[in-house]
C-alpha cells in the first residue's frame, strides 16, 4: 500500500516539473512571437531631414552636425551613467562592512 502512495507522490512531482517546463517554454516562444510581430520589416535609422542635415552639415562646416552628434551621444550615455549609479549605490548599501578590533573598541574602516 505504502508503494503506491510514493508513486503517486513521484508522479504528481514529476508532472508539477513537466507543467513548469511547458510553461517556461511557452512564455519564451509567447515573447519571440511578440517580438517578431511588432517590429517593422524594414527600420530607418533617422529621419529624411535629419541624415540631410548630418550630410549637410559635415560638407558644409556647420555646427548643427556637431549638435546633432554631441545629442546622440548624450542619450547613449544617459542609461549608462544610470545605471552605473544605482550600481555604486547598491555596493555602499551592501557590501560587508570591515571592522578591526583595537583595544579600546571596534573601529569602522568604511
Amino acid at each position: 500500500m505504502s508503494g503506491s502512495i510514493l508513486g503517486s507522490e513521484v508522479n504528481i512531482f514529476h508532472t508539477f516539473v513537466i507543467m513548469k517546463l511547458i510553461k517556461k517554454i511557452l512564455f519564451v516562444l509567447a515573447l519571440g512571437l511578440t517580438t517578431l510581430v511588432s517590429s517593422p520589416v524594414s527600420v530607418n535609422a533617422q529621419c529624411a531631414m535629419c541624415s540631410l542635415t548630418a550630410q549637410n552639415a559635415t560638407e558644409n562646416g556647420n555646427t548643427q552636425g556637431k549638435g546633432l552628434n554631441n545629442a546622440i551621444l548624450f542619450l547613449l550615455a544617459m542609461p549608462y551613467l544610470a545605471a552605473a549609479g544605482i550600481g555604486f549605490l547598491w555596493y555602499k548599501k551592501y557590501r560587508p562592512k570591515k571592522k578591526v578590533r583595537m583595544d579600546e573598541g571596534p573601529i569602522s574602516l568604511n
